[in-house]
């Protein structure tokens, strides 16, 4: 019984190890915005449709990746969402070639829920200190070690 217990233990720590191994970082970073309406009062609870576009190059250049996400703002009239984790309108997240050129993000909304879209802006998407500290890794020159097992 003792060593049924021990195996089950090994497939299970080896199992985890195994899922550590291909841990990737997902195809998505946050977005938050407050919803107000024209006289600049938060939108609570409201029923919102967002559309996103990931431009190339320029401000306005050429979409590489959009995506519609709907949802419910909270009670302080904040959205909060994942880009890329939304309903699909064209390109793939995984596709986009980030080290190519510049990306903006656009964001159009409807406040209504619809599909009325209404431009909210256009910015530039731009390193995170994280990112800024792992571009060192570039540069870096590791030792070659072989085993002698």
């Amino acid at each position: 019984m003792k060593k049924l217990i021990y195996i089950l233990i090994m497939i299970v720590n080896w199992q985890l190890a195994i899922d550590n191994c291909y841990a990737q970082a997902p195809n998505s970073f946050s977005y938050q915005a407050v919803v107000r309406n024209n006289s600049g009062v938060a939108m609570p609870n409201q029923l919102v449709n967002f559309r996103i576009s990931i431009l190339q190059g320029s401000a306005n250049g050429t979409p590489v990746y959009s995506e519609t996400k709907q949802l419910t703002t909270s009670s302080g009239g904040l959205a909060d969402f994942q880009v890329g984790t939304g309903t699909i309108v064209s390109g793939t997240m995984a596709a986009i070639n980030w080290g190519a050129n510049t990306h903006f993000l656009k964001i159009e909304l409807d406040a209504t829920g619809g599909s009325n879209f209404v431009p909210m802006g256009t910015s530039q998407l731009m390193s995170v200190p994280y990112a800024l500290d792992a571009k060192k890794a570039e540069s870096l020159q590791l030792p070659l070690v072989v085993s002698q097992d």
